[in-house]
């Protein structure tokens, strides 16, 4: 597997090649996502038959830049902004094109976007935006933010595939909000249940919101490239 670091836009991005690519994985990543990248793609090539480049790319301001919209703060002292457009922005205009051209890939070449915690929040957030990712892999998505399950709730994403997942005990807390995180995910995951043509599902991992977050992102991508797969071959079946 190779790695590079590769300038998109003034991002030094990180870029991981495990062969010719039949999928494009995408994730904004802070530092302590950065420290446990390299064993997290290892587990998604150790598990994945198929060939990907992996593109994460870094995120200063957490709370602006993955935001969907201005929130009060919900821990510690920094509000939630509304920069999540911004982002999709550079992902979509700035980002797959830089990643296309350098590794001659057609458009036709599945998109997944995904990410942990608010970083999940987004990539559920862009599947209602827009169809350019063929999956999402939301790990422990913060589903419990002000206002989204009832925006997600009246709409329906432009994705094949959503994968959720979420600690067994991250709606244990003190904090008022993230109490909802559980009620509000399984409310999010039997609305995707509902939608046709849209494969998704709902998986618990033992421990708390900081427990194996690179892990959990793994599984994450490597559950959304064998749906997309498995789609595909449906697909064909039924044109043959």
């Amino acid at each position: 597997m190779d790695k590079t670091t590769y300038s998109i836009d003034g991002r030094d991005c990180l870029l991981y090649l495990t062969g010719k690519p039949a999928y494009i994985l995408v994730q904004p990543v802070d530092d302590h996502d950065r420290e446990v990248l390299d064993e997290q793609v290892t587990a998604i090539a150790g598990a994945s038959p198929s060939p990907f480049v992996f593109v994460a790319f870094p995120v200063t301001d957490w709370n602006e830049e993955l935001s969907p919209w201005d929130s009060p703060a919900v821990f510690g002292p920094d509000d939630f902004g509304h920069g999540a457009a911004g982002t999709l922005h550079f992902v979509e205009k700035e980002l797959l094109p830089a990643v296309r051209i350098q590794f001659h890939l057609f458009d036709e070449v599945p998109v997944i976007l995904g990410g942990y915690s608010l970083a999940a929040l987004f990539s559920l957030w862009s599947a209602w935006q827009t169809d350019t990712f063929s999956a999402v892999a939301a790990a422990s998505p913060s589903v419990w933010f002000p206002g989204w399950l009832e925006y997600a709730s009246q709409q329906q994403p432009m994705t094949k595939a959503v994968y959720l997942s979420l600690g067994d005990r991250e709606e244990r807390t003190r904090n008022p909000v993230m109490t909802t995180v559980g009620d509000r995910i399984r409310q999010l995951h039997a609305h995707l249940e509902m939608l046709p043509r849209i494969q998704d599902t709902l998986e618990w991992n033992k421990g708390n919101h900081f427990q194996h977050t690179g892990q959990r992102c793994a599984k994450a991508f490597v559950w959304c490239m064998s749906a997309l797969a498995k789609g595909s071959a449906g697909a064909s079946s039924t044109r043959g």
